[in-house]
């Protein structure tokens, strides 16, 4: 049987769900590929990315958008949620969503 404290209306899957969604929007945001190559340009001062790096990119964001949620990862969220009984994710955490994507996209931008 599941405990939750009396004031908080979040369970772990939903927090975990939450997460989840936040991260897979971005990374669908990823997936469109000028908004990949916008993101390089700023992030990585590459002007031309070849064809084959964003099919690689695509395919292993895709990987991503099927991998459960780290939890190590994103345990200050989770732990903000349970605190504040809030779904709003302050500033400073969305970079761990973007830290995960750009572990993908490193590995290509070189």
């Amino acid at each position: 049987m599941e405990t939750r404290t009396p004031s908080s209306r979040w369970t772990d899957e939903s927090i975990l769900d939450l997460i989840r969604k936040l991260r897979n929007d971005l990374i669908k945001d990823f997936l469109d590929e000028r908004f990949l190559k916008e993101y390089f340009s700023e992030n990585f001062n590459l002007r031309d990315i070849s064809n084959v790096k964003i099919e690689f990119i695509k395919k292993d964001l895709k990987e991503l958008l099927l991998s459960p949620v780290d939890t190590t990862r994103y345990q200050p969220i989770i732990d903000q949620v349970k605190e504040l009984d809030s779904a709003s994710i302050a500033e400073g955490n969305e970079q761990l969503f973007y830290k995960e994507i750009e572990g993908v996209l490193k590995r290509y931008a070189y």
